[in-house]
């Protein structure tokens, strides 16, 4: 594993529109390992690939209080979202800066996990 250099606003490659993942082969498996260091070391929630300059649609997130349950999510797609919700939310991409931002209180998701399998979930808050 190893630690990505994280792109800072307003860098411009941060405004490339990440490509669908066709497989999840090897190389994605040791980008979603090298993202993991690299949120957690940081530190942050969650990272994009295209922050480490990646464009491919992979995100990992890890939201538990010990750290200790990481999430990645390979070409995500909303499905459904509900309600309205504001809270202070940060970037690691524009470090120190944090702004209340309005999400949807609750979404529906499908992506493919780490391992290629298709998941489909609701997350609230």
């Amino acid at each position: 594993m190893a630690l990505l250099p994280i792109l800072k606003y307003p860098d411009p490659r941060l405004r490339i529109r990440a490509k669908s993942v066709p497989e999840v082969d090897q190389t994605v498996t040791s980008l979603i390992a090298d993202m993991l260091e690299t949120m957690y070391d940081a530190p942050g929630i969650g990272l994009a690939a295209t922050q480490v300059d990646v464009h491919k649609c992979v995100l990992v997130l890890d939201i538990s209080e010990e750290r200790n349950q990481p999430c990645c999510l390979i070409n995500p797609r909303i499905l459904a979202q509900h309600g309205q919700i504001g809270y202070e939310e940060g970037c690691l991409s524009i470090p120190g800066i944090y702004e209340e931002i309005q999400r949807a209180q609750r979404i529906s998701v499908e992506a493919l996990n780490a391992k290629g399998a298709p998941v489909s979930f609701e997350a609230e808050g």
